[in-house]
């Protein structure tokens, strides 16, 4: 019984023709048409990975968590009345909109809507991109990550922790604290940022060539306002991305070449070097509001000659280099 993926998310947007460029011309998912009122895309052959409602209210509308089987929706379901979290049924109509089986829904302590749910319908047609791309990296590892503001982690965690059962990757506690969580082999599907804030702060779609990644970083810069980070390379995860700015004022990470792990044998640490070994330079931040601070953890681990081990394919071998680098 587990979480195996982040299978899909929801956005309330009254900007749909916006939405539709962005997620359809620059991400280069597929765009299909929900009525008047929704438009929902896809990534690979799963029915449907974002949906972007029209409606008013928070950015994030719900965050879609598959499980391995039907039956662990009731497991979950009891685990989390046990811990004091009203749980619901999801209609026969809901499912039919997310395009699943079945489906419960709930709230996190900071009242993000959570969805797990069994059996997600598949297309029978091809997938077809929105712009020329190799396609993404989904499958077994989901349709990317999730990375949430938080005001006060320390609620946070032991609901992602111990009751979903989401598992710590590794976490940073300065600039301020960053924990990043897997549920299968990517290395993270969930991440909080301890901020302050409350909120969405981006989601990350994985490219399977990083020339569409690159290509994407072009047709990003001729948008204005476009770019929110600049290319770059995580200490963590080893994903080599940019960021956008995306119409409802939260980040899309567009990334190539993320760490994948061992489950069995991974254990948890604290991280030391900040978030990217090079590049990723704040646009959207002021030299005083953090940039020149982000910047400055950049060059030191440049003096100090971090930098990710040698591409491999072997899990085990991967990590035994990030070992002996560390």
């Amino acid at each position: 019984m587990a979480i195996i993926a982040l299978g899909y998310l929801g956005i309330r947007s009254d900007r749909l023709d916006e939405w539709a460029d962005f997620a359809g011309g620059l991400l280069g998912m597929q765009k299909i048409d929900r009525g008047s009122t929704a438009l929902a895309f896809r990534m690979d052959d799963q029915a449907q990975r974002l949906l972007v409602s029209n409606e008013p209210g928070d950015t994030l509308a719900f965050m879609g968590w598959q499980v391995e089987r039907r039956a662990d929706l009731e497991v979950f379901a009891a685990r989390l009345e046990r811990a004091g979290v009203p749980v619901r049924a999801g209609s026969r109509e809901l499912c039919d909109r997310r395009f699943v089986g079945s489906l419960i829904w709930f709230e996190d302590p900071a009242g993000n809507r959570i969805e797990l749910f069994a059996e997600p319908m598949l297309a029978t047609d091809p997938f077809v991109p929105g712009r020329p791309i190799d396609g993404f990296k989904t499958g077994p590892y989901g349709m990317g990550h999730a990375v949430l503001h938080v005001t006060a982690i320390e609620r946070m965690l032991p609901f992602y922790r111990d009751v979903l059962g989401f598992h710590v990757t590794d976490y940073g506690l300065t600039p301020y604290p960053l924990y990043f969580f897997h549920v299968n082999d990517r290395h993270h599907s969930f991440a909080m940022v301890g901020s302050g804030k409350a909120g969405f702060h981006h989601f990350m779609v994985e490219f399977q060539n990083l020339d569409d990644v690159g290509q994407g970083f072009d047709l990003a810069q001729q948008r204005d306002n476009g770019v929110a980070y600049t290319l770059g390379r995580h200490t963590n995860d080893f994903m080599t991305s940019y960021y956008a700015n995306s119409p409802s004022g939260f980040f899309v990470e567009n990334g190539w070449g993320g760490r994948i792990i061992e489950q069995a044998t991974w254990e948890p640490h604290e991280t030391f070097d900040g978030p990217s070994f090079w590049g990723h330079e704040r646009l959207y931040l002021t030299e005083e509001g953090g940039r020149r601070r982000l910047r400055e953890m950049r060059l030191e681990a440049a003096r100090n000659g971090r930098r990710a081990p040698p591409v491999a394919d072997c899990p085990w071998l991967y990590g035994e280099l990030a070992r002996q680098a560390s």
